[in-house]
């Protein structure tokens, strides 16, 4: 069990026992789906972090425990529907749900889990909330629709790479940080920078983990990235920095949606500074989260978070 979890056993532990209640269903095929996803080993660190904020801001109540399911179910949503769109046959090291029961299953079993996410959303009966949630769920889809768009295109430059990233991984940590503290009656919109903070440092590791990783620790195949068209960060400096010829190469991979000279690309990023600067970038992000910590009261909490915080980078050490 790591720190961040251990800090809110108890809370934890009761937010896995909510999400199991809440996967049931009538249809057998629901249940299997549902349970197999949110079984499949993620760290469920969203979750974690509505419960440090809520916590940290000193509610004392029972609601942030649904709330974490909420924001649990929300990101497995994503993730059913986001691994059919890319094609993906491995998450986490297992066998996707969609290669395994096919893309029509897995993307309604995938809506019965975000409508559930919004059936307890019901149950909390807080509308600042609830819009906080559904102002999260549209934009989070606008960001898989920008990446979809960009997809192919070699000419991506940084903003635009952050703008997508926000969208679709800083986001939920905003919301799930920011509906903490408001659980808590407390000033939220520090909070919410703290949660955009660590999801960008831990979109960043991500991306860099495509090119410093292995499958068997980053639970995904290396490579898929540059198969699916996707210009990330490592990639988008490597092309500003690297010749001309390492450049092209760069380019017609994107452009061509291949991964078939990837140990050639691999050796040129690893070669160039461009994972250093991820990483710098990463743990600037990181800081700025633990910046966004100032306003909160001391205690062990609190610590936790900015810890949370430094793990979101130390992953790549």
């Amino acid at each position: 069990m790591l720190p961040f979890h251990k800090a809110v056993e108890n809370d934890f532990s009761a937010v896995n026992d909510l999400i199991v209640a809440n996967l049931h269903s009538n249809v057998g095929l629901v249940e299997n789906i549902g349970h197999y996803i949110v079984g499949s080993g993620g760290k469920r660190l969203r979750p974690v972090v509505v419960l440090l904020s809520a916590l940290a801001n000193g509610y004392k109540g029972q609601q942030h425990h649904a709330m974490a399911v909420v924001i649990e179910f929300i990101h497995t949503a994503t993730l059913l529907h986001d691994d059919v769109v890319d094609v993906s046959a491995l998450r986490r090291g297992r066998e996707t749900a969609n290669n395994q029961w096919g893309n029509a299953p897995s993307v309604l079993v995938g809506d019965f889990i975000y409508s559930r996410a919004f059936q307890m959303l019901v149950d909390v009966g807080d509308m600042q909330i609830m819009g906080v949630i559904a102002d999260a769920t549209n934009v989070i889809s606008e960001g898989e629709v920008q990446q979809m768009g960009n997809a192919g295109n070699s000419a991506i430059d940084e903003a635009t790479y952050y703008e997508v990233i926000y969208r679709k991984t800083a986001k939920l940590f905003e919301s799930a940080a920011r509906v903490g503290a408001m659980l808590a009656g407390a000033e939220s919109d520090n909070m919410a920078l703290y949660g955009k903070h660590l999801g960008l440092a831990f979109q960043i590791v991500d991306d860099v983990l495509d090119y410093q990783g292995h499958s068997d620790v980053t639970g995904k195949n290396l490579g898929n990235d540059l198969a699916e068209g996707k210009m990330t960060l490592p990639l988008i400096h490597a092309r500003d920095h690297l010749d001309d010829q390492q450049k092209q190469l760069i380019c017609a991979a994107i452009e061509s949606k291949s991964a078939a000279r990837f140990d050639d690309i691999l050796s040129a990023v690893q070669q160039s500074s461009s994972l250093g600067y991820c990483i710098q970038q990463a743990q600037l992000q990181a800081d700025l989260a633990k910046q966004a910590l100032s306003t909160l009261p001391d205690s062990h909490l609190k610590t936790v978070m900015a810890e949370l915080a430094d793990f979101s980078v130390a992953r790549v050490s």
